[in-house]
C-alpha cells in the first residue's frame, strides 16, 4: 500500500471531558489521515468541542446527529464519509494513550494483516465477572474457529476494501463481535496487538451491572443473528 490515506473515525457520546485530549494525541502521526468525529446526540458540550477542534485543522470533520442512534450506527456514517483506504475506529474516551493506537495501522501498511484489534492492559479496577468477554470469545470462536483475547475491543485497523464488503454493523454493544464474525468468515486475515490504552472502566457497582447486562443481551443478539 503506497502512501495510503487513513481515515480515522471517532464515535463520540457525552465526550466534552474527553474529546479534545483524544483528537489532540493523534494528530502528530506521520500520514495523510482525516479525523472524522460523529457526535452521536450528545447532550453535553461535545460537539461545540468537535466544532473547535475542527475550526484548528482542514484534517478534522464533525458530523452532528441530532439524536443518539448508537456506536454502530454512529460509525456506519463516519464509514460513510471515509475517503481512506485505511479505517481506523477510536473511542472518544482514551484521552492521551490514543497515540499509541497507531500501531493498530503498521501491520496493514505492511499488508501483514486486514484487520487489527487492540489488546488493552489489565484493568485498573475490579469489573465484571467475565461473561459478556466469554459469551462474545465462545461465540466468535464457535462461528469462526478463532479464539480472541479482546473481542470486545472497539479500536481496531481495518483496510476500507474489506469494509465495503460488510453490508452493517451490529447496533449497540454487539458491534465489535458481529464485526470480528464477518471479517473472519470472509477469509481475511485478523490479528490482535497488546497497546498501552486505556479509558473509563466500568466497577462492580450498580450503573458498571446494568451497562453489562446491556452488552451481555447485546452480544448475545448478534451471536443468534450470524446463526443465518
Amino acid at each position: 500500500m503506497s502512501n495510503p490515506k487513513l481515515s480515522i473515525i471517532i464515535p463520540a457520546y457525552n465526550e466534552e471531558q474527553s474529546i479534545v485530549e483524544t483528537v489532540q494525541a493523534i494528530m502528530d502521526w506521520p500520514i495523510q489521515k482525516e479525523v472524522i468525529i460523529v457526535d452521536d446526540g450528545s447532550k453535553d458540550s461535545t460537539f461545540q468541542k468537535i466544532k473547535e477542534l475542527a475550526e484548528q485543522s482542514n484534517e478534522i470533520k464533525g458530523v452532528a446527529l441530532e439524536k443518539n442512534i448508537g456506536k454502530g450506527e454512529a460509525l456506519m456514517r463516519g464509514i460513510n464519509k471515509a475517503s481512506g483506504e485505511i479505517l481506523l475506529f477510536l473511542d472518544g474516551d482514551l484521552k492521551a494513550t490514543a497515540k499509541n493506537a497507531i500501531k493498530l495501522v503498521e501491520p496493514i501498511l505492511e499488508n501483514n494483516v486486514d484487520m487489527t484489534i487492540a489488546k488493552f492492559p489489565p484493568a485498573k479496577i475490579k469489573g465484571g465477572f467475565g461473561f459478556v468477554k466469554n459469551l462474545a470469545t465462545y461465540g466468535i470462536y464457535l462461528y469462526t474457529g478463532f479464539r480472541p483475547s479482546a473481542p470486545l475491543s472497539g479500536q481496531r485497523a481495518i483496510k476500507k476494501s474489506v469494509m465495503d464488503q460488510i453490508n452493517y454493523l451490529s447496533s449497540g454493544f454487539g458491534i465489535e463481535v458481529g464485526l470480528t464474525i464477518d471479517v473472519l468468515r470472509k477469509g481475511y486475515r485478523v490479528k490482535e496487538i497488546e497497546i498501552p490504552l486505556y479509558h473509563r472502566e466500568t466497577g462492580r457497582d450498580m450503573k458498571g451491572f446494568v451497562h453489562r447486562g446491556k452488552q451481555f443481551t447485546a452480544v448475545f443478539k448478534t451471536l443468534v443473528k450470524k446463526l443465518n
